[in-house]
């Protein structure tokens, strides 16, 4: 395999939550296919909130920085709110930047309420792109509730969606790097 890094971040600050388990899903299928993938979990990083000043200086934000900017590909587990990604994950990409994001890989897991917010993802997505050029992996899995059972655990139909999120993750990532 190559020296390709990989990071599996879950945006969730609540414990036990549904993307949590998508990001956990989704790090376990880049183990089992031999991917070096790190696992970050924003409830074990407390960044400051992006002021567009101060909060560049914050210690907290260097050595979380410095994690982020080893990979190459990212996969981005958020819950929805709001019909929209959660704060936590904007304010990431707002203290993280240009030195993170650029022509770098990203893949989406989304856990939302209802099916009406299946198109969140498509606005900081396109600010990725647009800003700094990353390149966004066109499937993505978008779960509701209905797609875990009584003991959270995702459904056949989520568990193939991951396969393909990873897979094609792993695909782009290699193929963009040209070796």
């Amino acid at each position: 395999m190559s020296s390709t890094k990989y990071i599996v971040l879950s945006a969730s600050l609540r414990e036990g939550s549904r993307s949590r388990i998508l990001a956990q899903g989704a790090l376990d299928r880049l183990k089992s296919a031999g991917v070096d993938v790190e696992w970050i979990d924003l409830v074990d990083h407390p960044l400051p909130q992006c002021d567009g000043g101060a909060c560049y200086g914050d210690p907290r934000l260097h050595e979380f920085k410095t994690k982020m900017e080893a990979a190459q590909g990212y996969i981005l587990a958020t819950p929805i709110y709001n019909y929209d990604v959660n704060a936590a994950l904007k304010n990431v990409i707002e203290l993280t930047g240009r030195d993170v994001w650029t022509e770098k890989v990203v893949g989406f897991l989304c856990a939302a309420g209802g099916q009406g917010s299946y198109m969140s993802v498509s606005s900081i997505a396109a600010s990725l792109m647009l800003d700094f050029r990353t390149f966004i992996v066109p499937r993505f899995v978008y779960a509701t509730g209905e797609d875990f059972d009584e003991q959270d655990q995702a459904s056949e139909t989520i568990g193939e969606r991951l396969d393909g999120v990873c897979s094609e993750l792993v695909r782009v990532t290699e193929a963009l790097k040209g070796d």
